[in-house]
């Protein structure tokens, strides 16, 4: 027999509370099962991967698909990133190094791909977040690699000129900055606008035009920009509005940045490459020999093919005068036969060519 629908607050309530009562136990039912997967493959591979990111795209893809509402399926994808998170740090907790300190860009890009379950390691700068991954202290790293308006992070590429790290996935975050100030302060009494040097660069025209007369300062992360802002009676930061929460500040205005669907490229650095998922990208590090159509012969073996190129940057090796790296965004993993052909090509064609890492594309949804 059905029973009748509730119709009075208390009795709304406390359906909710028992379907809350119930939502807790499946929690604690998959968690107990993602603890049986862990244990299964520590005994099959210890030294095996236990974030896989074609697994969790899977996962989210089916879930989006699969709801119905009334519940909003962006909520979906975040709601299960974080039970996945936790459900990881059963298996085995992740250690993830990002450029800090906390409420960076970087280290809201690594919550977004690992969960807030994960062990944060904030880290000074890019090299040391690399070294941290290839000494062991930490499983996984998260760098900028891309900014939407500033360009490719020289600092990042400077360290995979000699890094054995692998790519293993990449996120695209949406990046608002935001002017934060002390209680107290308002424009007219700023005198010293503290960022890392891409905020700056990020905001610029809403700089010249209502801060004009203030000195613009590097900081060595959009955090420190707010800590730096927290201690000086005259100054304001460029950051986001975590770091309002974190530092005690003000948001003194919101989406600032000259371009407003602003993001930054991440990528995930690992000891190996992620599986094919069917939407894949491959970055390579080649470099040209020397002499006239050098640049052509790089690209002829992936055109030929019908392979996308989707990015090239051209980087000094900073070892030899004009000397110069290129770094190749190519659509495909280097499982797929067309471009495992042109990779064999390519090896010819170059003086060095390092594949960097196979990875999912990153979901683009949540860019304006």
């Amino acid at each position: 027999m059905t029973q009748p629908e509730p119709t009075s607050l208390a009795s709304l309530r406390q359906a909710i509370d028992a379907v809350d009562d119930q939502v807790l136990a499946l929690l604690n039912r998959r968690a107990g099962l993602a603890a049986e997967v862990g244990r299964l493959k520590s005994e099959a591979a210890p030294e095996s991967a236990f974030h896989v990111p074609k697994r969790e795209r899977e996962v989210l893809a089916r879930l989006e698909a699969a709801n119905g509402g009334p519940f909003p399926t962006p909520a979906v994808r975040t709601i299960f990133q974080e039970i996945m998170s936790a459900c990881l740090s059963l298996e085995k907790p992740l250690r993830v190094a990002f450029l800090g300190p906390e409420s960076s860009f970087s280290h809201l890009a690594a919550r977004h791909q690992f969960g807030g379950s994960s062990q944060a390691l904030p880290q000074s700068t890019i090299q040391a977040v690399f070294q941290a991954v290839e000494r062991g202290r930490a499983d996984y790293g998260v760098v900028p690699v891309e900014h939407a308006t500033d360009g490719a992070v020289d600092s990042t590429l400077d360290a995979f000129l000699d890094s054995p790290l692998r790519i293993c996935a990449e996120i695209l975050l949406p990046v608002d900055q935001a002017l934060l100030l002390r209680p107290g302060l308002d424009l007219g009494g700023v005198r010293r606008v503290y960022s890392h040097a891409q905020g700056l660069g990020q905001c610029r025209r809403w700089l010249e035009a209502h801060l004009p007369l203030a000195d613009r300062i590097e900081a060595a992360s959009t955090s420190e920009a707010a800590r730096l802002a927290r201690e000086d009676g005259e100054g304001a930061a460029v950051a986001s509005e975590l770091a309002a929460a974190l530092f005690g500040l003000r948001v003194a205005e919101t989406r600032i940045q000259d371009l407003a669907a602003n993001a930054t490229r991440f990528v995930v650095l690992g000891q190996a490459s992620a599986e094919p998922t069917g939407r894949d990208r491959t970055t390579l590090l080649a470099m040209a020999q020397d002499g006239p159509g050098a640049l052509l012969r790089l690209l002829e073996p992936l055109a030929r093919r019908g392979l996308s190129l989707s990015h090239i940057q051209s980087h000094p090796t900073r070892k030899k005068l004009w000397e110069y790296a290129f770094f190749l965004d190519v659509e495909g993993h280097t499982e797929d036969a067309l471009l495992a052909e042109a990779l064999g090509e390519l090896q010819h064609a170059c003086a060095s060519l390092k594949v960097l890492g196979s990875y999912p594309q990153a979901v683009t949804e949540g860019l304006r």
